[in-house]
């Protein structure tokens, strides 16, 4: 039996109707990032804004004709010895490059971008049954979610049935999404029971969603339930944080804490902490539970102050790495703190939020880290980081880099719209 929103039941959404008028003004800022509409206005001609977008369009449209050319649907995730990578539709990127589509359309109005964001999109529709793998809340919500977001509704069932697919790795003991299996791959070498990464925040938004969608709230207790283990146990005292903390199955103990992608388990692996502050924007935008907006920001705190956070505001591959300067940078952490930031702006403090934001987009917009059009695989962003410490994507394009530039760009243009007068 399905529990509804509209019981009885005193979830911590239900504070949303005793939130005082300063607050719902914050709200307000928020719902417009995350509006639900089929409109976008492309009368805006803000020299930044619209120059990254005029950007974005030429090297997309590259990279689609590309694709168009070979008779297939294909979906880039990077470069590899100079050729694009194109992933299979169960690889955890394969959500970004759809929705990079529905934000080209949404920055553009163009309705041709419309037909191939649905076109990506609709190619990766068996990944709403998978239960192996835990970024199916990326996949999808990237995807789907931003279709559903525009008007297609036909997505939602989609979001459901794959909101029952994530709930699947629900570990009720531990109270968390497991994240990796620890049956093969490298995973299977490192000892783990049961581990959870922290980018595993990011597939809540899924579930929030789901519970919106469906009334039922098993969703929303899952989210819950990870979010606030994920905030005790995945946490340092100065609000870095692990990348892993694997807990026993049998009594939800934990068993070790990890850093597997960052240079050493007790350093601040930079996307990680990108990821963390990002995720608990998102679930404090969901439940309004000012724990969640406390965490994010104090997580902030740590990463602004960092004494190797680099003059530019674009991090290196992790904050503890011993040859800094001598070390890659990581523009895709860059690109998910200036989406995180904006949303953070709508919440509290905004012109401090929206100033940091803004300051990383000037950097990754600048030729130290856009590339020039018809270069770079037709990517938008260069120098990224995927894991150094299994040789994997070290100084490349990626996907999700240019998917939340995208988002960072749309998110600063709502802002803007919003605070402009009327006359």
């Amino acid at each position: 039996m399905q529990l509804k929103i509209t019981t009885k039941e005193n979830y911590r959404y239900h504070k949303l109707v005793k939130m005082n008028s300063h607050k719902l003004y914050y709200l307000f800022l928020s719902l417009l990032i995350i509006a639900t509409s089929c409109s976008t206005n492309t009368t805006v001609k803000s020299g930044f804004i619209q120059e990254n977008i005029q950007f974005a369009i030429a090297q997309e449209k590259l990279q689609v004709a590309q694709i168009e050319k070979s008779g297939k649907i294909l979906n880039p995730r990077t470069v590899k010895d100079g050729e694009v990578k194109y992933i299979v539709p169960d690889d955890w990127t394969s959500g970004f490059y759809p929705g990079t589509m529905w934000y080209i359309y949404e920055l553009t109005g163009d309705s041709t971008w419309r037909t191939y964001a649905r076109k990506y999109t609709e190619a990766i529709d068996t990944i709403k049954y998978m239960t192996w793998h835990h970024d199916v809340g990326f996949m999808v919500q990237c995807s789907f979610g931003n279709g559903l977001r525009l008007g297609e509704e036909k997505y939602k069932e989609v979001i459901l049935q794959s909101a029952k697919s994530l709930s699947t790795r629900f570990r009720p003991v531990a109270g968390i999404i497991q994240s990796w299996n620890v049956d093969k791959g490298w995973q299977s070498e490192r000892g783990w029971e049961c581990p959870v990464i922290i980018d595993n925040m990011m597939n809540l938004e899924l579930l929030f969603n789901a519970t919106k969608l469906s009334g039922d709230s098993s969703f929303y207790k899952i989210a819950v339930s990870h979010a606030d283990k994920t905030m005790k146990n995945h946490y340092r005292p100065d609000y870095s944080c692990y990348h892993v903390v694997d807990y026993s199955l049998a009594d939800g103990s934990i068993r070790n804490k990890h850093t597997a992608q960052g240079f050493a388990h007790e350093s601040a692996w930079a996307r990680g902490q990108a990821w963390g502050i990002y995720g608990f924007a998102m679930c404090y935008r969901e439940t309004k539970d000012i724990q969640y907006l406390r965490q994010a920001q104090k997580a902030f705190e740590f990463v602004v102050n960092h004494k190797n956070f680099p003059s530019d505001f674009v991090p290196y591959w992790d904050f503890d790495t011993p040859k800094i300067p001598n070390e890659p940078r990581d523009a895709s952490s860059a690109a998910i703190l200036a989406s995180a930031l904006y949303e953070l702006s709508t919440f509290e403090n905004p012109e401090y939020y929206k100033g940091w934001a803004d300051k990383i987009m000037q950097s990754l917009a600048s030729p130290a880290f856009r590339a020039k059009t018809g270069e770079n695989g037709n990517f938008i962003l260069m120098h990224s980081v995927g894991s150094i410490p299994h040789g994997n994507e070290i100084d490349v394009p990626l996907n999700y880099a240019d998917y939340y530039f995208l988002e960072a760009l749309k998110r600063k243009r709502d802002l803007e719209n919003m605070a402009k007068p009327t006359n």
